[in-house]
């Protein structure tokens, strides 16, 4: 990894030791801002107000009051300016809703940073550290910015969050940078935020803060992919657009008619817009724009953080999963899995010189588990003085502490890479290469594997050197990397539910075999293939086998295992960290980069980050994605029920020639029940351990033929339903009130009984929903002085009755149909899937 340097950034040379003045200060913050890595999005009120102004029912809301106000009805038009403010104030409630949190972020990030400044080191908070500031870093603690490391010895930092790498990676001071205006620097010079510093204190030249950082780039790039527009939008734009026409021309009509009836201008104008409104499908591109903003918001808080609005619809039609191993199968952590001591050492011996090779402070990943196994042996370590410690480099490849013993002794205890230690101990050819042949397979296995030595040293003969030779060698101990914690039911889950799961990686294929079958990773026998024998099968016969696991994989291999199941009709969720990773995340339907190792070029090329990078996370996701698509047809079919009626009452009774059904108070007291019953009560949660059906590469459809059939019929009998139960309500008087009261009531009973049968009343929003519309429409149409206000005479019992009975014929399909399966499994945005691999 390279990064260019903009010399004009650093006020002062590299190898100046002096830090900033406070003057230099407030100018780089005025130039280049806070330290905010973590940008918390906030929406204004006035951004709220903007975006609810492009509402039609608000400019309905205001036309309708002026020509009301105009023909001299002040109440009517007073009433109506009244009903925009909760209006707004249910956008503004829905806008906030959408929102997605990022605060798991900054958990990793530094509270706190010491900094040089006026010649003296000050603690600052780290948002306040800018451009140019020179900035001491201790081992354990996190870098604050990303800049030049330009003081240090012995340094090592921890880089997963960005880089990938599980390992210690080493820091080299920087002297001087290379000539031009933006030389390139290598990675070995930087330290980043987000990431640790384990070994050394290391002094640091800030060159980027805030949003310009690496880890600051995750905020950013999700915030620009949150835009994109997805298939399933266009395809409910180009629906949106056909009701337009169809109900301009509705409008259109019943102007004319109504004018011709000799009505006058003024009532075939509001019967027009009336109906205009009650036709204008604007719930559809809102609720989902509203339902993908609600699934990145669910996703963020199962920790996975979208950066394409588009991967929210794949995500839940994913029926392949191309999963890395190590850090999403696994932790991503050491843990001691044997030791073997030599035949004139005890276990614990062996343990206690590994654990002073071992430093406390660092929280090297091999160190902890080191550590860590000492202390659940009750290893007795008792380190004295540490005398002198020569930290592990990739040069050195070994790790030396001379440490004080009780006795007044000094003890050099050495550990690292078996052959490097090897080499240091003074053993007979044939014990030699038995140890080189126990090592060997344990590496096979996939451990990693390190050698363990120890001298005694005379302190008066000592002169301070690292002893390169004279070591007794104590044995190996052997290290793995545990299965995460729920992974086996994640995985069980995702083979229940047909959805395919293939481990990548590039261990070895024993390792990758016994991983597999701890995971349950292809029932008893997993079929495991080399990366190299998947590549000839592919180039050679072309078919996609039966494979649950491709190990010792290239980066070309896992690409081309990518293209290969979406050429047999796979819609593909792949993961990756590293940059080797980009091809594949970018062929893959939807990329998942590890939010805690991936590189920032992963991330780019990534739709989703995983900010725990765990595959049960991912699995959640998908659950999530598909119970997004369940809830989102509910809602559009609750849209259409109400709204067939809705419209062809209001446009067929004034063609008849009866009175106008609907008032403009009417139409908004209907949206007002209609807006947050679609946005709301269809917000079911994904079931934890259970996967929805997947749907497969299909084109988006908004509903099968079956659920269409359901709707017109349903639509129809209540439409039926409310002509009849108006014209009986007219009476010989021609109670238009009356009717208008029936009318309203058998609209806001049908609404709550059609979302209580699509939402099964499972969630308690909709219970309340449901339960809050009757309440208040009744409390309307009843009392007296309210009914009066909306143009409507309270109804007797009777007319309950005509009101219930209409409902409930109109319900009788809707719950034939609910009968004969859900929703989620009659094939919801396209046909059902077939499995189209072969041989799987």
């Amino acid at each position: 990894m390279r990064i260019p340097v903009p010399s004009r950034r650093l006020l002062h040379p590299l190898d100046e030791t002096r830090g900033l003045t406070s003057d230099e200060v407030l100018a780089q913050r005025g130039r280049y801002g806070r330290n905010d890595v973590v940008v918390r999005p906030r929406r204004s009120a006035l951004a709220t107000l903007r975006e609810a102004a492009g509402d039609p029912m608000l400019w309905f809301l205001v036309g309708m009051s002026a020509l009301y106000l105009g023909l001299g009805k002040v109440s009517e038009g007073l009433v109506l300016l009244g009903a925009i403010a909760p209006l707004l104030g249910m956008d503004a409630f829905l806008h906030h809703r959408t929102r997605a949190s990022t605060e798991g972020l900054q958990s990793r990030l530094a509270a706190r940073a010491f900094v040089l400044r006026d010649g003296r080191e000050a603690e600052v908070p780290a948002a306040e550290v800018v451009v140019g500031d020179l900035v001491r870093v201790d081992a354990g603690t996190y870098f604050p910015a990303d800049g030049l490391v330009v003081r240090g010895e012995g340094l090592q930092a921890e880089e997963s969050s960005l880089t990938g790498e599980s390992l210690p990676v080493g820091k080299r001071p920087l002297r001087q940078l290379p000539p031009g205006d933006e030389p390139p620097v290598e990675g070995r010079h930087w330290g980043l935020a987000g990431t640790r510093l384990l070994t050394g204190s290391a002094w640091v030249r800030v060159v980027y803060t805030g949003a310009d950082t690496l880890y600051g780039s995750i905020v950013r790039s999700a915030e620009r992919g949150a835009r994109a527009r997805t298939p399933l939008q266009h395809a409910v734009a180009h629906l949106v657009s056909v009701l337009l026409v169809v109900a301009a021309g509705l409008c259109g009509v019943l102007a004319f008619v109504r004018w011709r009836q000799g009505f006058g201008w003024a009532d075939a104008l509001l019967s027009a817009a009336t109906l205009g409104v009650a036709a204008l499908p604007e719930e559809f591109p809102l609720a989902l724009t509203f339902f993908l903003g609600a699934g990145v918001y669910r996703l963020a808080r199962r920790q996975a953080l979208v950066r394409r609005a588009v991967s929210v619809e794949n995500i839940g039609r994913v029926t392949c999963i191309c999963s890395d191993k190590t850090g999403t199968l696994t932790e991503g952590r050491l843990r001691v899995a044997r030791v073997l001591p030599s035949s004139d050492v005890t276990r614990e011996g062996l343990l206690r010189v590994a654990a002073l090779a071992s430093r406390e402070e660092g929280q090297d990943p091999l160190d902890s588990a080191l550590l860590d196994e000492a202390a659940r042996a009750a290893v007795p370590v008792r380190r004295g003085r540490v005398r002198a410690t020569f930290p592990f480099t990739e040069e050195r490849q070994q790790e030396t502490s001379v440490v004080e013993e009780e006795g007044g002794g000094l003890l050099a205890a050495v550990k690292g890479a078996p052959e490097r230690v090897l080499t240091r101990c003074a053993l007979e050819p044939a014990d030699r290469a038995e140890w080189a042949r126990r090592v060997s397979a344990l590496a096979r296995e996939g451990r990693k594997v390190i050698a363990c030595a120890s001298q005694t040293l005379d302190p008066a003969a000592w002169r301070g050197g690292e002893p390169d030779h004279g070591y007794s060698f104590l044995g190996v101990v052997a290290c793995e990397d545990p299965i995460r914690a729920g992974v086996r039911e994640a995985v069980r889950e995702c083979r229940e539910a047909g959805l395919r799961t293939i481990m990548v990686t590039g261990d070895h294929p024993e390792t990758a075999l016994t991983v597999a079958r701890e995971l349950g990773l292809g029932g008893a026998q997993p079929v495991v293939m080399t990366g190299e024998a998947l590549e000839a099968r592919l180039e050679g016969a072309g078919a996609l086998p039966a494979v649950d696991v491709v190990a010792r994989a290239l980066p070309a291999q896992k690409h081309a295992l990518v293209r290969a199941l979406q050429a047999h009709g796979e819609v593909v969720a792949a993961t990756g960290d590293g940059v080797n990773d980009i091809p594949a995340l970018q062929a893959a339907d939807v990329g998942i980069c590890m939010g805690e190792r991936g590189t920032r070029g992963a991330r780019e090329a990534s739709s989703i980050v995983l900010l725990d990078d765990d595959f049960g996370t991912l699995v959640r996701a998908i659950a999530e994605g598909r119970q997004l698509f369940d809830n989102l047809q509910r809602c559009f079919q609750y849209l259409l029920l109400v709204h067939i009626p809705l419209v062809f009452t209001a446009a067929l009774l004034p063609l008849a020639g009866y009175p106008l059904l609907y008032l403009p108070i009417h139409i908004v007291w209907l949206e007002l029940i209609i807006h947050p019953t679609a946005m709301l009560a269809f917000q079911e949660a994904a079931r934890p351990g259970r996967l929805g059906p997947a749907r497969g590469r299909q084109v988006a459809h908004v509903f099968s033929s079956r659920d269409w059939v359901t709707v017109v019929v349903v639509g129809g009998l209540l439409t039926a339903g409310l002509v009849w139960g108006y014209d009986r309500s007219l009476g010989p008087a021609r109670d238009v009130e009356h009717g208008r009261a029936v009318a309203l009531a058998s609209l806001t009973l049908a609404s709550a009984c059609f979302a209580a049968v699509l939402t099964g009343l499972r969630t308690r929003t909709a219970r309340w929903i449901c339960a809050s519309s009757l309440a208040v429409s009744v409390l309307l149409i009843q009392a007296r002085p309210l009914a009066a206000v909306l143009g409507l005479h309270p109804l007797h019992v009777d007319d309950w009755a005509r009101v219930a009975l209409g409902v409930l014929v109109a319900l009788v399909p809707l719950l034939i149909g609910r009968g004969l399966g859900p929703v989620s499994g009659r094939r919801a945005f396209g046909p059902s899937p077939r499995r189209r691999h072969t041989a799987a």
